[in-house]
């Protein structure tokens, strides 16, 4: 089986790319959120290898997010999807511990790239 992973992001339609991208080159897709409370949960319930995490989202943003996976598990691998022009938030993501960052709209290569250094 392969390397499990969350996906968090509040559209589905980027859940669905994310998740296409990573079944088709082997990764086991074990959960999904739409928002980081939701992604804080089910990170605790499914303990995944690695959660890509959006950084814009209701309820929880993906930065808060990451501070309290970090909080739950030191280890945990994050990866923060984000679009374009959110690079202030991308580095406040790094700084709360994540472990690289891809941008939207996805690049299969890329995504993959940033995957498997995090998990590497």
């Amino acid at each position: 089986m392969g390397q499990k992973v969350l996906i968090v992001d509040d559209a589905a339609f980027m859940r669905m790319m994310i998740k296409d991208i990573l079944t088709k080159n082997g990764f086991e897709v074990v959960g999904e959120a739409e928002n980081g409370k939701i992604a804080v949960e089910k990170y605790k319930e499914l303990q995944p290898d690695l959660v890509t995490m959006d950084i814009t989202m209701p309820e929880m943003d993906g930065i808060q997010a990451v501070k309290k996976i970090k909080e739950i598990d030191a280890n945990s691998r994050i990866v923060m999807c984000s679009a374009m022009g959110q690079q202030a938030l991308v580095i406040d993501a790094i700084q709360a511990g994540a472990k690289d960052f891809i941008v939207k709209p996805f690049q299969p290569d890329r995504v993959l790239e940033a995957v498997r250094k995090a998990l590497s």
